[in-house]
């Protein structure tokens, strides 16, 4: 199935979570000379227009991003994400949201180097698209392109596959974000399998994985297979912003789990969640899950 589009979810409480962890991941190896590569499996459009046709159908990015915008009193894990969001937003106003390759491109450093993937047609293109305007804004603010030559690579295919080649990576140093859709309840499995050869060919990689907390079997049994493919520790948080809805549908809670994270990451989650219930919570049934472990 290919008809997942997440322009509708963009800037929803689900990608502050996810992107929010992403950020501090790579903010972690870039403490390091050492240069490091990051690789989105699942990387979508880069960029969405929260006017647009589809993030305005829902608007869901009032369950995220806006709450935050305006406060004052941001965790410094969460003000940096949000800062990333407003520098996409010179006017001041709320217009565009980043996703995964724009906030990644943004973080990293000259030396580094970016891999995307996109199996969608039409979100490829647009993700392609959206790289040259960037390049051609830095051009004009007299900035160095991000999407020429070697530093990022975006490419129409499979991104489960292109772990198999890209692993381990030259430097020995990796973020890997897999943020399937879903959809297809395939897809969890497949995440497990890519990860169980990614351990094998890259054990020290780090590996960031989010995922929806839904009533289908395979989602409820997502976290504790990933705890049980051997990697040397890991952390498991997930938010809640309500309570299940009586007929079952719209996401109120989505999770990320990190295998092999950096030391500072859960310190980091234990100041951030209570937070982030507080602002984007909306009824009692608001909450967090954070959970690690060790092999």
């Amino acid at each position: 199935m290919l008809s997942y589009r997440h322009a509708f979810h963009a800037g929803n409480h689900a990608d502050v979570l996810k992107h929010m962890v992403t950020i501090q991941l790579m903010r972690y190896l870039g403490q390091k000379d050492t240069p490091y590569m990051v690789i989105d499996t699942h990387a979508g459009g880069g960029v969405y227009a929260l006017d647009g046709n589809y993030a305005s159908k829902n608007a869901e990015y009032e369950t995220g991003i806006a709450p935050l915008w305006d406060r004052t009193d941001l965790p410094e894990a969460v003000a940096d994400y949000v800062q990333l969001v407003k520098d996409l937003n010179p006017s001041g106003k709320m217009r565009y949201y980043p996703g995964s390759p724009y906030c990644a491109n943004q973080v990293m450093r000259e030396q580094d180097r970016l891999r995307l993937f996109e199996l969608h047609t039409t979100e490829s293109k647009v993700l392609a698209d959206n790289f040259r305007k960037l390049d051609a804004h830095a051009a004009e603010q007299g900035k160095r392109p991000s999407a020429r030559g070697k530093r990022v690579m975006i490419e129409r295919g499979d991104g489960f596959l292109a772990l198999k080649a890209l692993l381990p990576p030259p430097s020995r140093r990796a973020l890997v974000l897999i943020d399937p859709p879903y959809e297809d309840k395939r897809d969890y499995q497949k995440v497990k399998e890519a990860l169980q050869d990614a351990l094998v060919r890259f054990p020290t990689g780090t590996y960031a994985v989010w995922y929806p907390v839904l009533q289908r079997i395979e989602s409820k049994q997502f976290s504790d297979r990933l705890k049980r493919l051997g990697a040397k520790s890991w952390i498991n948080v997930t938010l809640s912003i309500s309570s299940p809805s009586p007929d079952g549908f719209g996401l109120h809670t989505s999770g990320m789990f990190v295998l092999n994270p950096p030391w500072t990451l859960l310190a980091t989650l234990k100041e951030v969640m209570p937070y982030l219930v507080k602002v984007l919570g909306r009824d009692s049934g608001a909450g967090f899950l954070l959970e690690s472990g060790e092999a």
